[in-house]
């Protein structure tokens, strides 16, 4: 048997063999690993021990209910979101802080501070010119590069909380340093604050005097104004035009209402005359002191005259006395009804004199109330530019009262606050010598294993021989025999078979389906619906070769379509060309086959064909889908297909019976319209 090649398909893999050559080796595997481990523990020893210190700030609001200024609303502080605490970040790196935390602790001065602890890496990149060398530039940018090297800043996630930390190989030269960030930090805030509060003082001062200039030259327009148009107010803080019309108006009220009183108790006592009724009995009159002493007068008299009667006769001379008393009281009542009458008609027409002063006065006033009223538009919009500068610089003089106090007293306070200085660590923190010398020995364990296993696999002594298969160990003279064929007994006549049945039906709906080339596919049927059947035929033939198809019935009773749809009703091309259906709304499945078919419509085929130039576009359109569209065209004649064969398109013509007169006139039809390479379909005649 020959040797057994390492790489060889007939040999397997002996893990057991793998396992072996590891025990054989554990001395080697230990051994290398303990002794990478132990070089791993010298190289840490060798290291420069870094140190880490930490200071921590929260950055928040310092200003108390007491200091905070009357104008600093919640909305004009400024935002403690996270853009702003990535903001504040960026500021505790910026070269003005660390120049500051360089020239507090004096680092350029600091010997050692810039002592060279470079790795041998760069300095043989700097040899080789890959790398600048640091020692050429000035101090201050060397002290400063190296801050921000051994510096980071970062902020603790979802809290305003500001973590700074620095490396250095001495613990208290990093708290130091670190402290001495934070209060930079610190100082540059309040320092920021001390000039925004000072810058506004500066602002504020001039707009302060400004605004007391222009306060008072508005007060004083105001003052002219009304002097010069006696806009001088009165009670209530009105015009004295506003406060005449309203005393005219009452007194011409008053005037009035006394006038319509005298009117009608005249008219009262006239029409008690006229309508004979006694004066005494009239309200009017019976309402008069001296009406009400005659009265009493009268009623005595009749009194006496009535106690007389009983002792004397009527002709008695103190009876005829008491009478004629009695006619002169009736008189004097009479005439003091007339008195009262004239009294009360003088009283109305001097009423209504007075009523007409009053009106002429009250109009006189109006006009003037009303071009008071003009006037106090403009006075109003001096008073109130002069309210408005007013209460302008009582905000100014608050604030600037604010900001000098501050200013004065340089109170200035941060937005962050130190809640964790830095103290110096007492263990360094790189490098961490236990981790590092364990993950070096389980490393070179892992490493050498694999180099063994490595070694045992190429060096082939853990693979071994596949088992043979039983037919292997047949030798070549046990073999059967192979009884010879030759080839012009049976391939040949196979080939020549297949052949001449090719040949003998060129025509035919599969030898048509292998020789079509372009997408369009014109198909007339000269004999109706009988032809018709060999596009359904050729439609399927092309999705049963994997093409994809689709056949449009555009024939006369759209017979494919209910063939392959098994339904007469479905919406189809008429529908699409007359705007009723979308394109894919008229697209189909074959019942039988993966062909796409379009059926002939259920709307007017005239109308629809008044939209024929439709048709070309929706041809184009189908076939960036379709690899073949075939559109069967009934007994069309060459002009009518013409709008949608001329081009690339192929134009076939279904027959049953050559000698059919309907289709030699087709023929000479497609001839003459300039389609001479129709490829004929024979169909054979359907049954019945």
């Amino acid at each position: 048997m020959s040797r057994i090649d390492p790489v060889s398909k007939d040999a397997d893999i002996d893990i057991g063999a793998l396992f072996k050559s590891l025990r054989r080796n554990w001395l080697l595997v230990i051994g290398g690993a303990f002794l990478m481990a132990l070089m791993a523990w010298v190289i840490c020893m060798l290291i420069t021990r870094d140190y880490r210190a930490e200071t921590r700030l929260l950055i928040e609001p310092s200003e108390s209910v007491y200091t905070r200024p009357n104008g600093d609303v919640a909305a004009e502080r400024p935002l403690l979101d996270a853009e702003n605490i990535k903001s504040q970040v960026e500021i505790m790196r910026s070269t003005d802080l660390l120049k500051r935390v360089s020239d507090q602790l004096n680092l350029v001065e600091k010997k050692g501070f810039l002592s060279d602890h470079s790795s041998g890496l760069s300095q043989f990149l700097i040899l080789l010119g890959l790398q600048s060398d640091p020692s050429g530039a000035p101090k201050e940018e060397r002290v400063i590069e190296k801050l921000r090297n051994n510096l980071d800043i970062y902020n603790i996630k979802d809290s305003r909380v500001i973590v700074v930390q620095y490396r250095s190989s001495n613990g208290e030269e990093a708290a130091a340093i670190a402290n001495a960030v934070a209060d930079a930090y610190i100082a540059l805030q309040r320092a920021a604050k001390l000039e925004s509060t000072d810058d506004a003082t500066g602002w504020l001062a001039p707009e302060i005097e400004d605004l007391r200039n222009k306060l008072r030259e508005s007060e004083k327009k105001v003052a002219d104004y009304r002097a010069a148009h006696e806009l001088m107010t009165g009670q209530a803080n009105t015009t004295i035009a506003s406060q005449q019309l309203f005393e005219l108006t009452t007194e011409l009220s008053r005037v009035r209402s006394e006038r319509a009183t005298a009117d009608a108790q005249a008219a009262s006592i006239r029409d008690g005359l006229k309508a004979g009724n006694a004066i005494d009995t009239l309200p009017a009159v019976v309402a008069s002191p001296m009406m009400q002493r005659l009265a009493e007068r009268r009623v005595q008299l009749k009194n006496q005259i009535a106690d007389l009667s009983m002792t004397f006769l009527d002709a008695h001379p103190r009876i005829r006395a008491l009478r004629a008393q009695l006619s002169d009281l009736d008189q004097q009542i009479a005439a003091e009804g007339q008195k009262l009458l004239t009294s009360l008609e003088s009283e109305a027409t001097v009423a209504k004199l007075r009523e007409d002063e009053l009106t002429q006065e009250l109009n006189r006033v109006k006009a003037q109330a009303a071009q008071a009223d003009n006037q106090e538009v403009e006075l109003r919009a001096l008073e109130r530019e002069a309210a408005a500068q007013r209460q302008l610089l009582e905000t100014y003089l608050t604030r600037y009262r604010e900001a000098a106090a501050r200013t004065d007293r340089n109170y200035g306070p941060a937005d962050a606050r130190i809640f964790s200085r830095a103290v110096a660590p007492s263990l360094p923190y790189y490098p961490k010598t236990l981790p590092v010398v364990g993950s070096t020995f389980g490393a070179g364990l892992l490493l050498l294993s694999v180099f063994i296993l490595l070694r045992e696999l190429f060096s082939g002594r853990a693979f071994i021989p596949a088992e043979p298969h039983p037919y292997d160990k047949i030798e070549e003279n046990e073999m059967a025999p192979v009884l010879p064929i030759n080839p012009q007994s049976e391939s040949e006549p196979v080939t020549e078979a297949s052949a001449g049945a090719e040949d003998s039906e060129p025509n035919s709906v599969k030898s048509v389906a292998n020789r079509l080339v372009k997408k369009r596919v014109i198909i007339v049927s000269p004999e109706g619906d009988q032809a018709a059947i060999g596009s359904l035929n050729l439609a399927r033939e092309l999705a049963d070769k994997g093409r994809r198809v689709i056949l449009i019935d555009m024939s006369t009773y759209g017979t494919l379509g209910t063939a392959m749809l098994e339904s007469s009703t479905m919406p189809g091309v008429t529908e699409l060309l007359t705007g009723q259906k979308r394109l894919n709304d008229v697209i189909y499945t074959d019942h039988f086959s993966q062909a796409h078919i379009m059926p002939l419509g259920q709307a007017d085929p005239e109308e629809a064909m008044r939209s024929d130039d439709k048709l070309t576009l929706i041809l184009d359109a189908l076939e960036t889908v379709y690899d073949f569209v075939l559109v069967e065209c009934g007994s069309s004649t060459s002009r009518q297909i013409h709008p949608i064969a001329d081009g690339s398109a192929e134009v076939i013509m279904n027959i049953v019976d050559p000698d059919n007169e309907d289709v030699v006139r087709a023929a000479i039809d497609m001839d003459q319209g300039g389609y001479e390479d129709v490829i004929i379909v024979m169909n054979k005649p359907t049954a019945g």
